[in-house]
């Protein structure tokens, strides 16, 4: 299994994912490759937002990743993105090729335990409890991701 996750930047919720699902992975000896980008390059090669690694490493994740935008070889190549709100749900089906639609879909829909939230919101200009509420927004969507895809 080869999962993409995408956000805006690629600062903040996507890297996030992505490491969230990399250690879930790890603990559940699952073979998965993870990886994420941004829609934009803005930020391309920098390390994620540094109030995201502060809520990430108080739960116990290390984001490492390296900011970088979508490419199109991303929609061939892997086998599901996942995007963590409407607006980049829409960029993502507008420059799929149509062969490739049926691979996105948007976060929200792996939520196993959280109710009252159709997106991860984009915590870049709030508090640091927008940073702690996408950790346990995006841990529940993990969760939810290995319940669909690892039977």
């Amino acid at each position: 299994m080869k999962i993409l996750f995408v956000c805006l930047g690629n600062i903040c919720r996507s890297p996030l994912a992505e490491g969230v699902m990399k250690k879930m992975c790890a603990e559940r000896g699952l073979d998965w490759e993870i990886d994420s980008a941004g829609l934009i390059d803005y930020h391309q090669g920098e390390l994620p937002d540094e109030r995201m690694r502060r809520a990430a490493k108080d739960r116990g994740y290390t984001l490492t990743h390296r900011s970088r935008p979508v490419k199109e070889s991303d929609f061939s190549y892997f086998d599901l993105i996942i995007g963590m709100d409407d607006y980049n749900i829409r960029s993502l089906r507008q420059d799929a090729p149509k062969s490739c639609l049926q691979k996105i879909r948007i976060i929200s829909e792996f939520f196993v335990n959280v109710k009252g939230y159709s997106t991860v919101p984009d915590p870049y200009n709030r508090n640091m409890e927008a940073f702690y509420n996408t950790v346990t927004l995006l841990e529940d969507a993990c969760e939810g991701i290995i319940k669909e895809f690892s039977n």
